[in-house]
């Protein structure tokens, strides 16, 4: 018969296990970028509600996905008709009126549409993570901006609503360290790698 003791030691693998799979499902679980331009809609005034205008995050920490976030949404009655809504883990942080004081000469405050809006943050970072070549780097935190890239950007084309994913990979000779290795931009409209910009020499 097993001792108190042998039991209670007998636990702890499958505590451990337990808490991996929670801890596992809590990330999992993490809010995607557009999910909260709902959540946003109950902290700005009707006017502004659904407008958004840029949607970008933090540097993710521990993870490829970031957890603060920042809605920013097309408002007529802020001096400069935006009002932005801070998000950590899915809960409202603050809200403020941001300075944006070149996006009205560049376009940046025009409204996207949101019926157009077909790939989430978690699809983009998928998406620029598999880019071939990142395929010998370990990939360790990113960075996401939704915002609308204008015409002539990409090649002539058409003004669209485009994710920038930043990323951050280990340093070859320090992996505790990370370096900014550029940016994927990918199309929220259909998923596509529409530019590459990479500096792989910053993890030597």
């Amino acid at each position: 018969m097993k001792t108190t003791i042998d039991r209670v030691f007998g636990l702890v693998p499958a505590m451990l296990v337990a808490a991996c799979v929670l801890s596992f499902g809590a990330r999992a679980s993490e809010p995607t970028a557009l999910s909260l331009i709902k959540e946003g809609d109950r902290y700005v005034g009707e006017q502004a509600k659904d407008k958004i205008v840029q949607i970008r995050s933090e540097k993710s920490l521990g993870t490829l996905t970031p957890n603060i976030w920042y809605i920013v949404f097309f408002d007529p009655t802020a001096t400069l008709k935006a009002t932005e809504v801070k998000f950590g883990a899915g809960k409202m942080l603050g809200v403020k009126r941001p300075m944006r004081l070149l996006e009205p000469v560049t376009h940046g405050d025009i409204p996207l549409d949101a019926d157009k809006l077909k790939v989430d943050s978690d699809l983009a970072i998928s998406t620029a993570v598999k880019e071939p070549l990142l395929e010998n780097l370990k990939i360790t935190a990113t960075l996401l901006k939704l915002e609308r890239v204008g015409e002539g950007v990409l090649g002539g084309g058409m003004a669209q609503p485009v994710w920038k994913v930043r990323l951050w990979a280990a340093k070859l000779r320090d992996p505790s360290r990370d370096a900014d290795i550029g940016e994927v931009w990918v199309s929220a409209l259909d998923g596509k790698v529409l530019k590459t910009d990479f500096h792989l020499n910053r993890v030597d």
